[in-house]
């Protein structure tokens, strides 16, 4: 009999404690949420025109896309064009040091444009830019 009790004190002290390991596990995982960036997008797929004198722009906090429809994206969402500037002023309330990004079709219509870029302006963006593709030279 005293062999067995001996083996069942073997496997009660054997176990493993996960609780460390869980703690390193989950601390990681917020690290990598923290440290990750996210691609923005517009909710449309947008066929940018090209030009040369394009240059890559890193961090853009507002996305609008303006489709060769003439239908207008802020945030995911199909807007009124008349609406534009009431999204970004409250775009630009919650992250004043934002830039605007006019992501438009390349078929779009240059009216439509410009009043998205005036209603961007007028919302207090100061900084504004269309984006292109990169032609080559």
């Amino acid at each position: 009999m005293r062999r067995r009790r001996a083996r069942t004190r073997d496997t009660e002290d054997s176990a493993i404690d996960l609780t460390p390991m869980l703690d390193v596990v989950f601390i990681l995982l917020i690290f990598f949420l923290v440290t990750s960036t996210f691609v923005k997008e517009t909710g449309i797929d947008v066929r940018r025109a090209s030009a040369i004198t394009a240059e890559p722009k890193e961090r853009a906090s507002i996305l609008i896309g303006i489709s060769e429809d003439g239908e207008v994206w802020v945030d995911r969402r199909r807007v009124d064009p008349r609406a534009v500037r009431a999204h970004i002023e409250r775009l630009l309330a919650e992250n004043p040091k934002g830039s605007v990004v006019i992501q438009a079709d390349e078929r779009s219509e240059n009216g439509l444009l410009v009043q998205v870029l005036d209603h961007a302006r007028l919302a207090g963006a100061l900084d504004v830019a269309i984006a292109a593709r990169v032609a080559g030279p």
